[in-house]
Formats: structure tokens, C-alpha cells, sequence
């Protein structure tokens, strides 16, 4: 029965040589990515590279001050930092000072410019029939509007940006395409087509009368999308039953004025969405949208209604706080619930847009109070610090290593640079795939971990010694003490990786950088001791020096205390009667 265990001994024991291979080949295989990927340095947070702190003031509508509260305020944070992260900005801070303040801190090297647009955005999203529209400035000049179809469609033709055969002004002197925008401001006001007058019986009768056409005309005529100052007042005041005007940028950079009725359907009946790159229709970028039950009733009845209706009043445009982001144009009723906005979308409005879709409105209205850059000066000075200590406290684990463990040191060195060079390479790795960027605490981490990582080789190292003193050979002892000393370092790993885990989930901000590189590094020491610090033991046992007891190996048998080898330790017995005082 012992031999086919000697067997499988001997067979585990001749092929070290495997697992070397796999974790040397593992570095190599992230080493290139790292130089393939151009990240041959970890992303570093905010403290360490510097980045931009953003203050934002809550700011409520009249008479409702009360809506400051502890639970909007926490909403709001909640909703900036998914809109963030949505950008693939990691390590952004976002949490409250005070009663009314909120403030975010985005690192240095990320989409800074577009994070900074989308944290203070109020988000009151609201999807509007298409009145009238021109170009800022000019004349009734037709632009490329993208299309919304069915993504239940097959018809690749819906997904093709049209231009819209003339737009409807008021600005101009016909009487007749005054007398059709009047028409189609009733016309979009009626219970029957309004999502929003359902809630409001008073709504169909906001846009009737001359003269709040006429009014809305004269801003309309003077309304130019192309001053900052009147985009921002575009529409103020507007209630979502009421026909408003309002300012969009075009695909060509051209600033777009339009007149707009009511809302028919609103943020809060959008699901969700999602910027995806069509391959086979060829659109390019689009947004597919979800609308929730009563959402998709909402949308189909108003793209019914728009479907029916010449350019532009077959086009609602899509409005995000008080500007349209966007102004497909309808073909058909769209009624399976979802919807594709294609047209001339990069990556990054695409997502942008559909970013805004999902994660839906802030309870409140911010100002921005400041925004300054951070330098990194500070930072710099605590990482040279931490660095320092980290160094020391990594030379005198050497030297401990060396004074007591002698030419086993040389092993548990080998280790720790293994365990180094693959730390760094993923965490290089890991800053363009999952936004991961390297802070102090997350520092603090790394360097607490070079502790945890010596404290497996010290196990392994005092079995195989225990083994010795037992009388055994090396190579015996490097294969019996693995087995117990296998399960100390699994089972004090995953109490430090249970430790970080919790950590994780229960904190915010940059203890969560702690919590992660803790977690992670715990996890590669799993991997190093399996991988390459048991297997180069084992290689080690079979020379000379170490196989020997070399007083310099730190395996000396004598130094050690070794007993007597087993084998001699079992004395023949002697028969009844006088011993021959030679044998005594």
C-alpha cells in the first residue's frame, strides 16, 4: 500500500519545473499587455496625481426650501457617483460637507471635462414633440436629425440621419406657418396625446389664446442659441405641460433654437439605456432605450401621433435640462417598449447621453460655487514618506530573513520580487480596465502585505524544519511539511482576504483603495507560494548545498537539534539473560 503513495510522491517531486514555467510565463503574458496597452505605470488617485475639486450648492425652487434635506443630499451623491463612475472615473469622491455643499474630486488623467458636466446636472429629462426649429441665427436651414426606431426593427432605413425638408418658423412672416405652429401647439396639448396633461386637467387649456402663441413666437424670433447668456434663460419657467422654446447643438457644432410642446414622456419612464456601436446595420454609435410599463404606452401613442405629421413635427426632441440633446425623427408608432436613437454620435456622446437616461435626475438643483485643481505636492510627500517606510520595513525583513534563515532567505527574497513584479503589473493593468488608480491608503495596502506574504514563507520554512528536527532528509521533509503547512497559509489568507472583503463593502472612498489592494495582494500570495515558492524548494532540496545541511543553508541538522534518523532509532530486541557488556 506504500509504494503507489512513493509513486505519487516521487512524480509530484520531479515536476517543479511545471509550475515555475506557468508563473513565469503568467509575468510575461502580463508584462507585454502592460507595454501592449501603453499603461506601464499604475493610475494614480487624486491625492498622489493631483486632479480637480469641484464645490456644488444645492439651490432649491421657490418655496421649497425644505427639499434640502439629509435624504436628498444623499440621493444626490449617490446618483454623481454612478454618473462617474459611468465615465470610467474610479478613485472620484463625491460626499457632502455641510448642510448644503457637495463636493467631488475627480483624479488627474481621467474624462475630468465631461465629469464635471454630468456631476451638477440637474438630469430633468423630458421627451417633447418638435414644433418648429432653425438655426440659431440664420435662416430655416435643414440640419441632420438622427431617427428613433424600434430595436425590434429589421428596417436598417430607420437608423439613417434624414434631413428635415424645411423648418417650420415663426419667426417668418407667412401667416400661414404662424397659423401651423398655433395649430400644432393645440394640437399637442390635448388630453389624448399628452402624457403629462393627464395629471393636470388645466393642461390643454396652458397654450390656447393668441396670445400665448404670439408670446411664445416673440421669444422664439429672439431667442440666439448661440449666446451663452440666452441659452441659459431658454425656457425658464417652463412647466412640463407647458409649450416651451429651447437650445440644441446640431451634429455640425451649429447652435439650434426650436419651439417644443408639451411633455409627453419624462426621465423617470426610461428603464434604462445603453450606448452600443451597430456593426451590421452600419448606424455607427447608437443609444438603445427601456421604457418602463407606462412609459412605453406614453412613448407609443406619442410617436404614433408623430409618425402622422411632415418635418419637423414628426421629430420629439429629447431635453435635458432645459437643452435638447437630441431630435430624432419618427417614422412609425413605436410600440415594443424600446427605442434606438441613432444618427451622428460618437462613443462619447453616445454614452454621455445614454448615462443620462439611466441613472435619471438629482432630486435637486446644484450651482457651482468653485472649481480648483489639486496638486499633488502633498500627496508626493506622504508616498515619498510611506515609500521610505515601506523600504525600511522591507530591509529589516531581509535582514531577519538572512541573520536567521540564512541560504533559505535567498528563496523568500525570490519570492517577494515575484510577488512585486506581478502586483505592479496588474495594477497597471488594471487602471485602463476597471478605472482602478492608486492612492495612499491603497499604498499603505501594498506595503502591509509584504508582511503577510513573508509570513507564509516563515511557515512553510519552520515545517520543513520541524521536519528535520524529526530526523528526517530534506527532500522527505520538503514534501511532509507542505501538506500542513498548505493549510495554515490558506486558512490565515482567507481570514486577511474575509478582512479586506468586509472592509470593501462597508466603507466608501479611499479605504476602499485599502480594502482592494489588501484583498488583492493576498490573493497573488495564495499564488506565489503555490507557484513558485514551494516548486523552487523542492528544485533546491536535490543540490548539494542544501541537501548536504551546509551550516550556511539554514537546514543544518545540527544547528537544528535533529535527532537521530529514524531508522536508527529502532534497537533490536534482546533476549532474556545476561547482555554481553560490548553490545551495552
Amino acid at each position: 500500500m506504500a509504494a503507489p503513495k512513493k509513486g505519487r510522491n516521487a512524480s509530484a517531486q520531479s515536476k517543479p519545473g511545471r509550475s515555475l514555467a506557468l508563473i513565469l510565463i503568467a509575468i510575461a503574458a502580463l508584462t507585454g499587455g502592460m507595454f501592449a496597452s501603453g499603461h506601464t505605470t499604475p493610475r494614480l488617485g487624486i491625492d498622489l496625481a493631483g486632479g480637480t475639486s469641484i464645490t456644488l450648492r444645492a439651490v432649491a425652487e421657490p418655496g421649497q426650501e425644505s427639499a434640502i434635506n439629509k435624504t436628498n443630499m444623499d440621493t444626490a451623491v449617490e446618483i454623481m457617483e454612478r454618473r462617474v463612475n459611468g465615465l470610467g472615473v474610479s478613485e472620484s469622491e463625491v460626499q457632502t460637507q455641510g448642510d448644503k455643499n457637495i463636493i467631488v474630486n475627480i483624479p488627474k488623467g481621467t474624462n475630468s471635462k465631461e465629469a464635471r458636466a454630468q456631476v451638477g446636472t440637474t438630469a430633468k429629462l423630458y421627451f417633447r414633440p418638435v414644433v418648429a426649429t432653425e438655426v440659431s441665427g440664420g435662416g430655416a436651414t435643414p440640419t441632420p436629425s438622427p431617427s428613433a426606431s424600434s430595436s425590434a426593427s429589421g428596417d436598417s432605413d430607420k437608423d439613417k440621419a434624414t434631413s428635415p425638408s424645411g423648418s417650420t418658423s415663426p419667426s417668418a412672416s407667412s401667416t400661414t406657418q404662424g397659423r401651423a405652429v398655433t395649430d400644432a401647439l393645440k394640437a399637442d396639448a390635448t388630453p389624448s396625446t399628452s402624457a403629462s396633461s393627464s395629471s393636470s386637467p388645466s393642461a390643454s387649456s396652458t397654450p390656447s389664446g393668441d396670445s400665448s402663441t404670439s408670446k411664445l413666437e416673440a421669444q422664439y424670433a429672439a431667442l440666439d442659441c448661440s449666446k451663452k447668456a440666452a441659452r441659459a434663460k431658454a425656457g425658464d419657467g417652463a412647466k412640463p405641460t407647458d409649450p416651451t422654446v429651447a437650445c440644441g447643438q446640431n451634429s455640425q457644432g451649429q447652435w439650434q433654437k426650436y419651439i417644443l410642446g408639451p411633455a409627453e414622456v419624462d426621465g423617470t419612464d426610461v428603464k434604462s439605456a445603453q450606448a452600443v456601436f451597430q456593426t451590421t446595420t452600419g448606424a455607427g454609435w447608437t443609444v438603445n432605450m427601456k421604457f418602463t410599463g407606462e412609459g412605453s404606452k406614453k412613448f407609443a401613442a406619442t410617436t404614433g401621433k408623430l409618425a402622422k405629421n411632415q418635418s419637423p413635427q414628426n421629430q420629439f426632441a429629447i431635453v435635458l435640462d432645459g437643452e435638447v440633446v437630441s431630435d430624432p425623427f419618427v417614422r412609425e408608432a413605436l410600440t415594443g417598449g424600446s427605442a434606438e436613437i441613432s444618427g451622428n454620435f460618437n462613443q462619447d456622446s453616445a454614452q454621455s447621453l445614454a448615462n443620462m437616461l439611466s441613472y435619471g435626475a438629482l432630486p435637486l438643483s446644484f450651482q457651482e460655487d468653485s472649481v480648483t485643481t489639486v496638486t499633488a505636492a502633498l500627496g508626493g510627500e506622504q508616498l515619498k514618506a510611506g515609500l521610505i517606510a515601506g523600504a525600511i520595513g522591507l530591509a529589516l525583513v531581509v535582514i531577519y530573513l538572512l541573520v536567521y534563515y540564512r541560504g533559505l532567505a535567498l528563496i523568500a527574497i525570490l519570492s517577494l520580487l515575484i510577488s512585486a513584479a506581478l502586483t505592479y503589473t496588474i495594477m497597471a493593468l488594471l487602471g485602463p480596465t476597471i478605472g482602478f488608480a492608486l492612492n495612499l491608503p491603497a499604498v499603505c495596502g501594498a506595503i502591509v502585505a509584504i508582511g503577510i506574504t513573508a509570513d507564509s514563507f516563515i511557515v512553510y520554512f519552520e515545517r520543513v524544519r520541524d521536519e528535520i528536527r524529526e530526523g528526517r532528509s530534506l527532500r522527505p521533509a520538503v514534501e511532509r511539511a507542505w501538506p500542513r503547512a498548505r493549510r495554515t497559509i490558506l486558512v490565515s489568507d482567507f481570514v486577511s482576504f474575509l478582512a479586506a472583503a468586509v472592509l470593501f463593502i462597508v466603507t466608501v472612498g479611499k479605504v476602499q483603495g485599502f480594502a482592494f489592494t489588501l484583498g488583492l495582494t493576498t490573493l497573488l500570495d495564495v499564488v506565489v507560494v503555490f507557484l513558485f515558492t514551494k516548486p523552487l524548494l523542492t528544485l533546491l532540496a536535490r543540490s548539494k548545498f542544501f541537501s548536504s545541511g551546509h551550516s550556511w543553508s539554514g537546514l543544518d541538522p545540527k544547528r537544528l537539534g535533529a535527532k537521530p534518523p529514524l531508522r536508527r532509532n529502532r534497537r533490536p530486541s534482546h533476549p532474556a539473560g545476561p547482555v554481553d557488556p560490548k553490545e551495552a
